[in-house]
This record gives structure tokens, C-alpha cells and sequence, in this order.
């Protein structure tokens, strides 16, 4: 019978014949949906050769055909939104979402990203799920550049709202998830200038108190599929190889988490850090340290696929490191309902730009609004005649994680919509400029053709740092009619340059000059420039280029010769503009801040707290013409201004979308506001820390031990009500403190109020918080009406790490509680006592010290011990460094010291602020900084509970010290 007769046969068999059936492939088990995720992915990786799960640790993982395995891809961004695939719902930036205070609202945040992330993967398979957000690091100095993604300078605080988010992404399934997400930057990440080299030294207190607990909680919650370790070395070792994701991170959980590499920080372990000699070495030690995908070389995955082939050839990795990498990816990918659509509740689900999310934007822009100041300015009467001015005016600001805007609301369009057209003045407050060549021409804008632009980014990208900019329009020439532009100076010097049609100019691959961008973006901003004293004039340099510009017969480009000398000729200034609305106004409105692509932003630290001096200038004109002038900070991070002469003062984070109606109904009375300040606002420069200084604690940094006045505290924010709370109670129940205050409204409008509890520690024995928060909710309460807040505290939440001991002691004693409407306005208090656990002496005949657990150091900076683990301590380069161990218990006498050291130098040692009795050093140095030797002296007989002090002298590191007897 031929096989087409019996595929007939079997299509339709007569009565009589045999029936042939065709077996249908059994199922394999990884498709089992009656089995565990963990038996499921055993059998997938028992499948897998070793080639393609090497496949699997890229950031971009292939297709696995035969097995019917689809490509998956790590790594989605959706920080306040999903970002870099166009358009989508924009939240406000993470910072904004912070000063809600209000975990639920950002829960509900959360919930519309992911749910917008499943539509629109649904519709682009790009989209990824595994989304990399929040971001958790601490908000610990105000200049860093990216303060923009943190939540608050509070630990406790960040984890609360990081949970949130993280819950509204994962979803409320008990097996599936809507979204993975992925908590960054591990660890003690918060500067941008040489991110990649330089090192974040962390003594233990501040590691176990501060540093870690932004991550703990949320990781905790079960709400977290893994982390991304951050770019900078911590203690001397690269985050990408630290031994903290094993010690720490994966004993906080049961689950598998998987740990993203950062772009390109695979590579830096050689290329810039050098900790490695090969990149077959740095690629092992990563994966055997934890991480679990690499993200590096872009979509290009054959580099490291043939490091870790090498790795593997060489010995440095077995194929078992391999296969725990992969079964936590495979983890996460299971979760995600990749292998049982039929059975995932979220594979249908494709809501997005619904009413429900402008809704919730718009709520959460409203909530994030602090009102700063106010002297009776606010709220606006409804026939107040309104100038609005400043550079933000008229502006909706997106950042580097944003997704592109399908709606749009700016300040100025709040007010037209709330107060209507007729009573609303506007000023942008720019500088009105021509640029007049040597020549005695102009630069001049070429008419743009009709064809309509998509915005930049719009189109979305796995990339957007690889959008390129148009070159399909004319560049700029001169001629004798010149282009009037709008000149903005966002600070130190560095200014945009706008045509009237509203185009920045902007520069392309092919280096001309063109306006043609419709805001300043990018990975490298082509759109700043800045003008540089040259003779009579100026020359104009390309910021992102770092060319000047050069007027040449075919057009003007940025060039490395012949840089055209312009004279600016100022047309109009944008103090004047500023003065003429601000006269004829009942109230003015200053909207002052930044661009969140400008002077501030991943890869740029900031260098100072004030305000762009051109923005100042506006300020100081507005209120010489009208003295009823309000201030709205619009802003990625704190400002240091003047709030004297300011009847009100408000900020609020770039909003998102609904920016501008938020902002509005808050300035007509529509919305109380009761946004609270995420972080401290500090007064001046000289108040902060160096940028590099993470000893928050030594250092006395954020609100938890800053000593000097405030410009505005950590946790303030004003309302249009009032309140009042009631006496604050507090009992120590079994293993924790219970503690119950009312809130009452004693205004005449609905307003959220939001009651903070902190505690101090009365009668500490080591440095503690000033205050420390320990619990807050945000509540709405009508005219009159009262609410009764209570709180069950675990005695742990009044623990410290004690170094002495290595773990967590609650210290017996009287701890204060402190219920408030920030961290310094306390409304009221009561003391309770705790039994805690009595101090203990260091027993340093048993155990020694590890030179890393000080109680006070001075010039001293944490170092790897080993390229794996262990921390040793060194002198800061060109000092003396020096290190203070209480409580010492030498019991019946040492007479000996060790100390293992690496390197060349000194240790003396001296107990109590006596003289030294032992001078200890290298007779050589060691042959490299891992190369420990243990030098001895003699002492006279030690005994008692003494203070051990430690000086070090040259570049020598110190591993730990022993004593005997």
C-alpha cells in the first residue's frame, strides 16, 4: 500500500480494515503542569546540551527549536513605566513615587505598568518580562545623578514602596507571575563620576543597617525574581563578584532569584576595573559568585558564550555552575507562565492607556506634590489672574527610563484647563539670541520640509542609546536674515539652543547642525552646547561631541578646525519677558528645575545644590515685579534655595504625564497636598558629605544623623488642613512594642495626612540614629473626623548590628517613640524600656579582631582581603590612618600581638590613648596585596576590658589582630 493509500485509509477507514493510529509524542515533563516547577526544570536542563545552556547565561538567550523552546530575553525597563518601546503610560519618576508615602497608590502603580508590559508584548515580542525596576538604592547623597530613580534616603522607607511596586508587578497569582522584576543596583551604588572604578567602603554597621535593608524587605516579601549588581566595586571587590549575593541575598529566601550583570560590567572587570587579568577568569568568578545572566555586547551574544566555553576549557567553571545559572533563569521563565499558556491567568490580559491608567497617573502625580512652604499663597482663589513662568513652564520632562508620552500635561496647560486662558499670562523666560558670524551673517533655521516626525524614541528600541538623530532635514546655514533661538542655561554653562518651530538643535552622525530634535535625549545628549569666550565672541562647542561649530559652504557642523568666533547678540532677555507677566498678574507661579537629560543623570553627578543661575535671575525677577510669587520646584533631586521671601514654595518630581492638571488642581485647592520629602533637603553645599564618603553613620549623613539645621527635613510636607494627634501609647507585648496614636483633622477641607513613627535610643552605647523611621501611613480624613493608627513593631526593629559580636543585638534600655508630621515635627512622644541584650566586651584572646569591625576609624578605607571574600582595612592614600576597637577583654593577660598584614607600612598599637607598645612592620613588603604574613610582638602583660587603638602607616593592608597569652 502506498503512503498516500494509507494516509486515506486513515483519514477515513472503511468498515472492516484494521484502524491504524498515529502515536502522539508523549509529553515531556517539563510541559507537565501536575509536576513542580523544580521536577519541571530538572528534566528541561537534563535536554539541554551543554552548548545551548551556555546559550542560555546572555542577556539575549537563542530559541532551543528542537525542544520547542522560544528565545528569551532578560531585562525590561519600567521604572515608572515600560520604557524604551515607545509609547505607554508615564508615571511619575521613581523619587515622585516616593514622596507619596502611600504603598497601596504604588502598588496600584505597579499593577498598570505590568499589566501595560504583558499588552504590549502581546502586540511585540521584544517586550520583555523580566522587568528591571525598582531601583532600591538609597538616596544617601542629593548630587548623585540618578536620584531621580531612588526612593528616599531611608531604608526603611524604600523597602515599603520598593515592596509595593514589586507586588503590583508580580501580581496577586500564587504560581505565576505578571512580571519578574529585578531590583537594582547592588550595593552602596549613589555616584556617577567613575562609577566603574571607583569603590564604596563600607564598614559593617553601615552595610548591615543601611545598605542592605533597602533590598531585604522587599526580597522578603516573596515579591522579587532576583537582582542587578551595580557597576562600582564595594570594599575594594566589584559588586559583579561580590561574595554578599551569596552570603546575604540568597539566604534572605527559599526562591531561586536570578542575578542580572549590568550593561557591559562583565567586560569592565578587566577592560576598566583590571581586578582580573583574562576575561575568561572575570567571567568565571561572576558566574560562581551568582550572577546569572549576562548582559553584555549588546544583542550580540557570541563573546561571552566563547568566555565561558574558555572558562571551561581552562578549568575555572564545571559544567554544574553552569547549570545552577540556567536553573535560575529557567526559574523565573517557568514563573512567567512561558511554558503553560494554557494555564497562565495573565497570557490574555492586554490593557493599556485604558482610563484607569491616566487616572491612576494623574492620583499619583497629585500625591507626589510636597507643599514646602506656604504662607497663605495657596490655594489660589478662582478669579486669580495667573502668570506662569520659568523654563518648566510649559514643559512635560521625560528621563532616560521613561517610555514615550501618549498624553501630555504641562503646568501652563493645567492652569489654561483649571482657570481658563483669559486669566493665565506665560513667559518661558528664555533668552531671545541671534548668532552673528565673523563674517557679519547669522545662522539661520532652513523651513523644515511637511513631512510629519515621529518623536524620537517613539518607534521604541532594545536600545535607545542607538537612536540615531535626522538627517533628512537641511542643516543650519547664514545668511543675512538670521533664526532668532531660544538660549536655555540649564547650569555650568551648558545651554540648548531652540528654533521657533520648537526644534532643538541638535547634532547627527554626519556632524551637521540642524534643528531637528524635539527634545534634548539620548545616551549622549546632542543637543547641549556651550558658548566659550573667545576674543570678541564666542565660539560654540558641541557638548556631545566636544567639537566647536564651523560655518562651511555646505552647511554648519561641528569640526576639529576652523571654529567659527560668534558674537551673541540678545535680542530680548528672559528677565524681561519674565517682569512684563509677572506685573500685570495677581499671583505669579515660578516653575524652576531641571532637565532630567541635563546636568544630572546617569553618568553625571551633580556639583552643587543651587539653582541654575539663569533660573535664579528669572526667580529674582518675578518677585521684584510681584511680590505674591510661588515657587514650584519641578525636579530630579533637592535644591538649595532661598525660601525667605517666598509666601510658598512647592516640589514635585518630573510627574509623568499629568504632570501639569496635577499640579494645577493642587494650586486651585482641588487636591490637599500631602506629599512628604523622601530625603533631606540640605541648606548648602557645605552641609553634605564628599560624594564618595558612604559612612553615613561616621559621616553623620541623611536625616538618621545629620547634626546641623536643615533647609526642609526629611518626611516634611504642608496641607491645606490641619491636625492634631493624640497621645501616643506604647506597651512592650511578648517579642514586640505596640503602639497606637489618633490623627484628627482639625481644617475645613478633606486633606491626607501622613503620620510618621520614629524611635532614638535614649542612652546608646555606639552611635545611633538621631531618629529613625520606623513605621508611617498615609490616611484621608474629613473635616473633624479622627483616626486611631496603630502599629505592632518587632523588637528587632530596635536592634543594631554590633560589631563585637557579628549579629543583630536590640541593646537593653529606654528607646524613645516619636509620632509626627515629619522627622523633626513631633507631635507626640512616650519611652518605653526594653531588656534587650547586655553589652559584652570583646573577647580578643578567643577571637582577635577582624580589622573591618572598628567601632571609630579615622582616614581608613575597606579593602578586599581576598578576590573572593573578606574585607581588610588600609590608610586612605597620603595619611595616617586610625582605628578605635572598645571594650577589649584581654581576661587574665595577653602578651603577645599578631597582626596579618599585606603590603609595606606599620601598625602600632596602643590601648586607652596611652602610648604605643608595639610597632609592627614588613621586614619586606609582601608580593602583592593578597599575599598575607603575620608579624608578632611582645607586650607587657595586657589584661582588664581595655580600648585597643590601631594606627596604620603606608600602604599596607590589615586582615585582623590577635592577642595570647
Amino acid at each position: 500500500m502506498s503512503i498516500e493509500a494509507l494516509r486515506k485509509r486513515l483519514a477515513a477507514p472503511s468498515r472492516g480494515e484494521l484502524h491504524v493510529t498515529a502515536q502522539t509524542p508523549p509529553t515531556p515533563p517539563f510541559r507537565d503542569t501536575t509536576l513542580s516547577f523544580a521536577k519541571r526544570i530538572d528534566d528541561l536542563l537534563s535536554r539541554l546540551t551543554l552548548d545551548e545552556k551556555i546559550g542560555f547565561l546572555h542577556q539575549f538567550a537563542p530559541a532551543v527549536e528542537r525542544l520547542d523552546v522560544a528565545a528569551f530575553r532578560t531585562g525590561q525597563e519600567a521604572l515608572h513605566g515600560v520604557a524604551w518601546m515607545g509609547p505607554a503610560t508615564v508615571f511619575p519618576q521613581a523619587v515622585g513615587l516616593g514622596a507619596t508615602w502611600n504603598q497601596e497608590l504604588v502598588r496600584r502603580v505597579g499593577e498598570a505598568v505590568s499589566r501595560e508590559t504583558r499588552a504590549m508584548r502581546a502586540r511585540d515580542e521584544r517586550v520583555g518580562l523580566n522587568v528591571w525596576a525598582p531601583t532600591v538604592n538609597l538616596l544617601r547623597h542629593p548630587l548623585w545623578g540618578r536620584n531621580e530613580e531612588g526612593y528616599s534616603e531611608d531604608p526603611k522607607l524604600t523597602s515599603a514602596i520598593a515592596t509595593a511596586y514589586t507586588q503590583g508587578l508580580r501580581g496577586d497569582h500564587p504560581v505565576y507571575w505578571r512580571t519578574a522584576p529585578v531590583l537594582k543596583h547592588w550595593l552602596a551604588h549613589n555616584n556617577e563620576t567613575e562609577r566603574d572604578t571607583t569603590s564604596s567602603s563600607v564598614r559593617p554597621r553601615v552595610l548591615h543597617e543601611y545598605d542592605l535593608r533597602a533590598f531585604r524587605e522587599a526580597v522578603e516579601a516573596g515579591t522579587v525574581a532576583g537582582v542587578m549588581p551595580a557597576y562600582n566595586l564595594v570594599n575594594g571587590r566589584p559588586n559583579h563578584v561580590s561574595p554578599y549575593l551569596r552570603e546575604h541575598l540568597r539566604a534572605w529566601t527559599e526562591e531561586d532569584l536570578l542575578v542580572c550583570s549590568d550593561a557591559g560590567a562583565p567586560s569592565n572587570l578587566v577592560d576598566s576595573e583590571h581586578y582580573f587579568d583574562t576575561h575568561e577568569e572575570a567571567t568565571a568568578a561572576a558566574l560562581r559568585a551568582g550572577v546569572d545572566s549576562f548582559t553584555d555586547h549588546g544583542t550580540d551574544s557570541s563573546t561571552i558564550i566563547g568566555r565561558i566555553k574558555g572558562a571551561l576549557e581552562r578549568g575555572l567553571l564545571a559544567e554544574a555552575d553552569v547549570d545552577t545559572a540556567v536553573r535560575r533563569q529557567l526559574s523565573v521563565r517557568f514563573r512567567l507562565g512561558e511554558f503553560d499558556p494554557g494555564a497562565d491567568p495573565y497570557s490574555g490580559e492586554q490593557p493599556f492607556d485604558t482610563p484607569e491608567h491616566r487616572a491612576l497617573a494623574q492620583e499619583a502625580a497629585e500625591q507626589a506634590i510636597v507643599l514646602l512652604k506656604n504662607d497663605g499663597a495657596l490655594p489660589l482663589a478662582p478669579d486669580v489672574r495667573v502668570a506662569v513662568v520659568g523654563l518648566l513652564a510649559d514643559e512635560c520632562k521625560l528621563d532616560w527610563y521613561s517610555g514615550s508620552l501618549i498624553h501630555r500635561s504641562t503646568p501652563l496647560e493645567g492652569l489654561y484647563e483649571r482657570f481658563g486662558a483669559e486669566r493665565v499670562e506665560f513667559a518661558e523666560g528664555v533668552d531671545r539670541v541671534l548668532l552673528k558670524t565673523s563674517a557679519g551673517t547669522f545662522l539661520h533655521v532652513p523651513p523644515a520640509p511637511e513631512a510629519p516626525e515621529t518623536a524620537r524614541g517613539a518607534e521604541g528600541a532594545l536600545d535607545p542609546a542607538l537612536l540615531a538623530g535626522r538627517t533628512d532635514l537641511p542643516p543650519l546655514a547664514a545668511g543675512s536674515d538670521g533664526t532668532e533661538l531660544a538660549l536655555a542655561d540649564w547650569g555650568e554653562g551648558v545651554l540648548t539652543l531652540r528654533a521657533p518651530d520648537g526644534r532643538y538643535l541638535s547634532v547627527a552622525e554626519d556632524g551637521y547642525v540642524r534643528a531637528s530634535a524635539d527634545q534634548p535625549g539620548g545616551w549622549v545628549v546632542q543637543e547641549t552646547f556651550r558658548l566659550e569666550p573667545h576674543g570678541d565672541g564666542h565660539l560654540l562647542r558641541h557638548v556631545g561631541t566636544g567639537r566647536h561649530v564651523q560655518v562651511a559652504a555646505d552647511g554648519v557642523k561641528v569640526a576639529e578646525e576652523d571654529p567659527e568666533v560668534f558674537e551673541l547678540v540678545v535680542v530680548e532677555r528672559g528677565q524681561d519677558a519674565v517682569t512684563r507677566a509677572a506685573a500685570g498678574a495677581d499671583v505669579v507661579v515660578v516653575v524652576a528645575g531641571n532637565d532630567p537629560h541635563i546636568n544630572g543623570r546617569e553618568t553625571e553627578d551633580r556639583t552643587t545644590l543651587r539653582l541654575p543661575a539663569q533660573q535664579e535671575r528669572l526667580l529674582r525677577a518675578a518677585r521684584a515685579a510681584n511680590p505674591n510669587t510661588v515657587l514650584v520646584l519641578t525636579s530630579a533631586y533637592p535644591y538649595a534655595v532661598d525660601a525667605a521671601d517666598l509666601p510658598a514654595l512647592l516640589w514635585t518630581a518630573h510627574g509623568g504625564q499629568a504632570a501639569g492638571t496635577a499640579l494645577a488642581r493642587v494650586l486651585a485647592g482641588d487636591v490637599s497636598p500631602a506629599g512628604r520629602l523622601p530625603q533631606t533637603w540640605y541648606a548648602d553645599d557645605a552641609d553634605l558629605p564628599d560624594l564618595l564618603d558612604y559612612d553615613v553613620i561616621g559621616g553623620r549623613q541623611t536625616y538618621l544623623y545629620f547634626e546641623g539645621t536643615p533647609l526642609f527635613p526629611f518626611g516634611h510636607g504642608l496641607s491645606y488642613a490641619g491636625f492634631s494627634y493624640g497621645e501616643l501609647t506604647a506597651d512592650v507585648v511578648g517579642s514586640a512594642v505596640h503602639v497606637s496614636f489618633a490623627v484628627t483633622n482639625t481644617g475645613d477641607v478633606t486633606a491626607d495626612e501622613v503620620p510618621q513613627l520614629y524611635t532614638r535610643a535614649v542612652a546608646p552605647s555606639v552611635p545611633r540614629p538621631r531618629r529613625e523611621l520606623l513605621a508611617h501611613r498615609r490616611v484621608t480624613l474629613a473635616p473633624g473626623e479622627s483616626a486611631g493608627l496603630s502599629f505592632v513593631l518587632p523588637l528587632s526593629a530596635f536592634a543594631f548590628w554590633d560589631v563585637a559580636v557579628g549579629r543583630w543585638r536590640v541593646e537593653p534600655g529606654a528607646y524613645e517613640l516619636l509620632a509626627g508630621a515629619s522627622s523633626e515635627d513631633v507631635r507626640a512622644r512616650a519611652t518605653v524600656t526594653l531588656e534587650g541584650e547586655p553589652t559584652a566586651p570583646r573577647a580578643v584572646l578567643e577571637h582577635g579582631l577582624d580589622g573591618a569591625d572598628f567601632d571609630e576609624q579615622s582616614g581608613i578605607e575597606i579593602v578586599d582581603r581576598t578576590k573572593a571574600a573578606g574585607d581588610s582595612v588600609t590608610a586612605v592614600a597620603g595619611k595616617d590612618g586610625e582605628l578605635l576597637f572598645r571594650g577589649c577583654d584581654f581576661g587574665g593577660g595577653a602578651t603577645e600581638a599578631t597582626v596579618e598584614v599585606s603590603g609595606e607600612g606599620t601598625v602600632e598599637l596602643s590601648l586607652d590613648g596611652g602610648p604605643v607598645l608595639a610597632e609592627l612592620s614588613p621586614q619586606a613588603p609582601t608580593s602583592g596585596p593578597y599575599d598575607y604574613t603575620t608579624l608578632r610582638a611582645s607586650l607587657a602583660v595586657v589584661d582588664g576590658v581595655r580600648d585597643v587603638r590601631l594606627r596604620l602607616r603606608g600602604p599596607l593592608r590589615l586582615a585582623h589582630v590577635g592577642f595570647s597569652g
